[in-house]
């Protein structure tokens, strides 16, 4: 395994719970069914989506983000599969879900495995199924470190950072019918203004 996506192993042995985060995405396109959260990470948005009535199934490369979300899950009463396996390289059948939900995961991998992400959040997705998708956008404050690939880098803990920009992510979902959003806002730490740059896509399988 490549050790920038080993890296997440150790991420997440420190990681604590952090609250759900916004659904709003969902309200034009809402559709009930079978949801896969790739790279669901602690949890913090399948637990939310769970809980709107979606069957769940979530996976994420570190066991210890796992264990985690299982944990809250019990707490709160919650059913979800949970699995350990790559965005990239996913053990489900063709068709075999009605929505992708890949938040903050697609730009920590690089060039040749956004592809193949992709190509497989393709493949597993019925027709007229959705993927919803947000990644860090280029003009953001992150942006910077050890460049490995074109606007993408290795911080010290040896996990990736691609920065998008709007004609990139919307050339990656080419097989999509694609709605695109962009969000910047300027968030202020010790007196100084700074940029968030995310870019969202609402993507519909023909």
């Amino acid at each position: 395994m490549a050790e920038h996506i080993k890296a997440w192993r150790n991420e997440y042995k420190r990681s604590t719970w952090k609250g759900y985060y916004s659904l709003d995405i969902l309200e034009p396109y809402y559709k009930k069914g079978r949801l896969l959260d790739a790279g669901c990470g602690s949890g913090k948005y399948a637990i939310p989506l769970c809980m709107r009535g979606f069957d769940v199934v979530a996976v994420d490369i570190s066991s210890g983000a796992i264990g985690l979300s299982m944990d809250i899950c019990e707490q709160r009463g919650l059913v979800i599969d949970f699995l350990a396996a790559n965005v990239f390289e996913l053990p489900f059948y063709d068709s075999s879900f009605d929505v992708v939900w890949c938040y903050g995961v697609v730009q920590h991998l690089l060039l040749k495995e956004r592809e193949a992400a992709i190509s497989e959040f393709g493949r597993i997705l019925k027709n007229g199924g959705i993927l919803f998708i947000e990644v860090f956008g280029e003009e953001d404050m992150r942006y910077g470190g050890n460049i490995v690939e074109p606007g993408t880098f290795k911080r010290k803990n040896g996990i990736i950072y691609h920065y998008f920009n709007r004609t990139e992510l919307t050339d990656l979902l080419k097989s999509f019918t694609c709605d695109i959003f962009e969000s910047k806002k300027q968030k202020r730490f010790e007196g100084k203004y700074y940029m968030r740059h995310m870019i969202t896509a609402a993507a519909r399988k023909s």
